[in-house]
């Protein structure tokens, strides 16, 4: 049943008994009323403490002090239009509206008499400086990050990208949370059909809030093939990747509260480009993205291609014979390397819960127990030691961690089925591998393998080499 929308009252009186009960500005020391006069009127206006521009406010109550009866126009509309002395001013007379309003941190103010309140946006929200990403780190380029405040995000984004044609819609998801989300895009650039298509999974979105802010947001746009752990969604923390996103036609959510920005649609190949790819000349980018290419596939294939092998030592060439494992072995060796596979994600975790002051003691103490002890002791041997290391290390060569975990999933499926079947599990692994990322399908529907598949050749040579940007020295706006 939908709520009948309630309007505000000309009565000071009756709306301070309304938002007094609403906001319970009695039991939230942190919800601030003040009554005041403006010119011969009673007024009041309600905020979040530390959520306002003091400075302002001082300025603004200034002035309505100043404010003689004769000066003070009958219409609300005419007043903020005439005599308030503010640049972001809204009229509302929704009373859940403003109630959403004054929870975000505008300050709105009521004066008896007017059928409408004045909403003025002076706020500004706690936030740390625009710093490099810990995550999404370049060797060349800008050194700015987003961060956890949409408006400064969006001012990243607008710095960079000064058209017209630059679109940033603000919605509002979550019935409870109310979340900004900012829908930015290219107006001549963007799929329009696309547009539409994400615009009205927006609005149809039920649900209570955002609590993991774009992660609850990407599960609420594309609840289907959850099995599937290839990421349906790209993510960057950094400006420069988000405006060149924009720029080639691609849809950039941003969520309040977050510092990562969601891209759209993407298939794998958007996926593993970095911003390193066009901070260096071509044929050093192109070096990169193959490097990343090649190491990507060997994380995936080394550690079940090294298990097939020694099951089956009688395909080993004499020439790669060093590849055998030397010392015995106590522990069957797909157990050595399932072991090790979640050993370093406990790793993973506890790097993430240590203290900053303990991460050096601490890892010393981890290599050489996990490292040295753990060969001698007969647990692991040496050879399964280097393989998974390398593995380990390999997964951060690209910045996308769904993508590395699908990776890691899929290598382990792979370990699993080559351990029981053999050459036959070996090649299983390899097809359902193949076809999770061919029945994978991009947010907008299209192949999540393009331009391999289906097959574009001028696109795929722009996606595997860096090219030169083009240019015309002639070009007129």
């Amino acid at each position: 049943m939908k709520n009948v929308q309630q309007k505000l009252s000309t009565s000071l009186e009756e709306n301070q008994k309304y938002f007094r009960r609403i906001l319970r500005t009695d039991k939230n020391f942190d919800i601030i009323s003040r009554t005041t006069m403006v010119a011969d009127r009673k007024a009041v206006y309600y905020f979040v403490d530390g959520f306002l521009k003091e400075s302002i406010v001082e300025k603004l109550l200034e002035f309505f002090y100043s404010v003689t009866p004769e000066d003070l126009p009958e219409d609300s509309e005419e007043l903020s239009r005439d005599a308030m002395p503010y640049v972001e001013v809204e009229l509302l007379e929704d009373c859940e509206q403003i109630t959403t309003q004054i929870l975000s941190g505008v300050m709105c103010l009521f004066i008896d008499g007017y059928s409408r309140c004045f909403a003025m946006d002076c706020r500004t929200y706690p936030m740390r400086s625009v710093e490099e990403p810990d995550k999404d780190k370049v060797l060349r380029g800008p050194r700015d990050g987003f961060v956890e405040t949409i408006v400064s995000n969006t001012a990243l984004i607008r710095r960079r990208i000064r058209n017209p044609k630059l679109s940033m819609e603000m919605k509002n998801v979550g019935s409870t949370s109310h979340t900004d989300v900012v829908l930015c895009y290219m107006e001549d650039r963007v799929d329009s059909g696309f547009l539409q298509q994400i615009e009205k999974r927006l609005e149809q979105i039920r649900t209570d809030a955002l609590a993991m802010n774009q992660e609850s947001l990407a599960e609420c746009l594309y609840p289907h093939k959850w099995y599937n752990p290839f990421p349906k969604f790209k993510y960057t923390e950094r400006p420069d990747t988000a405006a060149a996103e924009i720029l080639d036609g691609k849809i950039v959510l941003l969520t309040d509260n977050s510092p990562a920005v969601m891209i759209l649609p993407v298939s794998v190949f958007d996926i593993m480009e970095e911003a390193d790819d066009f901070y260096f000349p071509p044929v050093t980018g192109t070096y990169l993205r193959v490097t990343r290419f090649v190491i990507a596939l060997l994380t995936l294939l080394l550690t079940p291609t090294w298990l097939l092998f020694l099951q089956n030592p009688q395909w080993i060439p004499p020439q790669f014979a060093f590849i055998k494992i030397s010392g015995d072995v106590y522990v069957p060796v797909f157990a050595q390397l399932l072991i090790l596979e979640f050993a370093i994600d406990g790793l993973k975790l506890a790097a993430i819960n240590t203290p900053g002051m303990l991460t050096t003691p601490l890892s010393v103490i981890a290599g050489l127990v996990v490292g040295e002890f753990a060969v001698q002791s007969g647990w692991f041997n040496a050879e399964t030691m280097l393989y998974m290391a390398f593995v380990a290390i390999a997964n951060y060569t690209q910045a996308s961690y769904e993508l590395g975990y699908a990776l890691k999933f899929m290598r382990i499926l792979m370990l699993i089925l080559t351990a029981v079947f053999g050459l036959a599990g070996y090649a299983a692994g390899l097809v359902i591998t193949f076809l999770s990322l061919l029945l994978n399908r991009t947010v907008s529907g299209e192949s999540y393998l393009y331009p391999l598949i289906p097959f574009d050749g001028k696109q795929f040579c722009r996606r595997i080499f860096r090219k030169r940007i083009r240019f015309d020295i002639n070009m007129k706006e």
